[in-house]
């Protein structure tokens, strides 16, 4: 008997790691620490909050079936933006509003896939692109990274066969945390462009990017749109991760193929969070400034303190975006040590293992910390509590 859809990939990790605390007591002198997950804990700011309520209450149509490929107007804010931040051009026909950044992805993947075709994945992966890989009936093909955990296109290239439809990267990357250089990212551009594939790039945290100016110069390529299917989300930049607010940019022929995968899915993203991002993209860009200031300084504190935990035998293997990813020093895999953490120093993280092929031992020394929810005092009492885990 075959097996269904849904069996051929593992639980959602995120919820899986959860399970990990049922039963457990956290003594009030030691708290849960929950770095588990990149989502904002708090909700959009008020004045963000007040314009959702105006829409809701206010206009009726915002309560009815939108467009499938997004509100006109969200579109053409998306394409002048990333027009601007990659001193590039994109246009609105280009753009495409989804329930999600992982609704984007699998979007993609279905205008590009059929039964049995492949995609190249970097190791350390992003599980739900992995998962809807499997669910697909697609091959993830694992590139594994170099010790910086980037990803060497040579490597790809040797990978690549007739059944290869796509590469895919993620940058600033998770679970890695680490930014692409622009330069390397071109190459793997120009490699997918030389072999006919897509290049699938999903800039989720390119609002925490440390680098001034574009990231790269992909969008100043005329012809972007032949090779490049780009990936966004407005969750973490606006703290709307509840309203599953997403994007696509990329050709015209492929969006009409795109809107046939989200009218039968979803039919259309959700108005409000659509509104919402739209007048987050208008009147938010000094706040939102600050808000990645935030995240670099937390980023700045944990560079500056690591050495507590180097001195106990930790490396730190990647830092940015809302990650840090590091290498343990225990004999025990981190499948095993992740749920400890969770009993014995009330940390709850991810193993390296959620990020990896079965077959890859790398993972069972790696864990993923997500700092960005928090402050400069728990960071260092996350470091407290990992230096005196034994």
């Amino acid at each position: 008997m075959s097996l269904t859809r849904t069996a051929t990939t593992f639980p959602p990790p995120v919820m899986e790691a959860r399970r990990w605390l049922q039963g457990v007591e956290f003594p009030k002198d030691r708290p849960l620490m929950n770095v588990s997950q990149a989502a904002p804990v708090d909700p959009p700011p008020q004045a963000l909050r007040q314009a959702m309520a105006d829409v809701a209450l206010n206009r009726d149509d915002v309560h009815l079936y939108g467009p499938v490929l997004g509100l006109p107007e969200l579109r053409a804010e998306l394409a002048k933006q990333v027009s601007a931040h990659y001193a590039g051009t994109a246009h609105d026909t280009q753009a495409a509003i989804t329930s999600g950044c992982n609704q984007a992805f699998a979007a993609a993947i279905a205008t590009l896939c059929a039964e049995g075709d492949e995609v190249i994945l970097p190791t350390p992966w992003y599980f739900n692109h992995k998962m809807w890989l499997d669910m697909s009936g697609v091959q993830a093909v694992a590139l594994q990274t170099e010790a910086n955990l980037l990803p060497d296109p040579v490597k790809a290239a040797a990978l690549i066969t007739p059944k290869t439809r796509a590469i895919s990267l993620v940058t600033p990357n998770n679970p890695g945390g680490v930014e692409y250089p622009a330069e390397l990212v071109q190459a793997f551009f120009d490699l997918a462009r030389s072999r006919g594939i897509a290049l699938l790039l999903d800039e989720t945290y390119r609002d925490f990017d440390s680098r001034s100016g574009p990231p790269h110069t992909l969008f100043q390529d005329t012809n972007w749109s032949d090779t490049l299917i780009h990936l966004y989300s407005f969750s973490k930049a606006y703290r709307l991760t509840g309203h599953r607010v997403g994007a696509m940019l990329a050709s015209e022929s492929r969006l009409a193929e795109v809107e046939k995968f989200l009218d039968t899915v979803a039919i259309c993203p959700g108005q409000i969070g659509q509104h919402a991002a739209l007048w987050g993209m208008q009147n938010l860009t000094k706040w939102l400034a600050g808000e990645r200031d935030e995240i670099l300084s937390r980023r700045a504190v944990i560079a500056q303190h690591f050495s507590r935990l180097e001195a106990k035998g930790w490396a730190l293997l990647g830092l940015g975006g809302y990650f840090a990813y590091l290498r343990h020093p225990f004999a025990e895999s981190s499948a095993d040590l992740a749920p400890r953490l969770v009993r014995d120093a009330g940390i709850l993280c991810l193993p390296g293992t959620m990020f990896c092929p079965a077959d890859d031992p790398s993972g069972a020394a790696q864990l993923r910390i997500a700092f960005a929810n928090l402050d400069a005092t728990g960071i260092s009492q996350l470091f407290d509590r990992l230096a005196a885990f034994e």
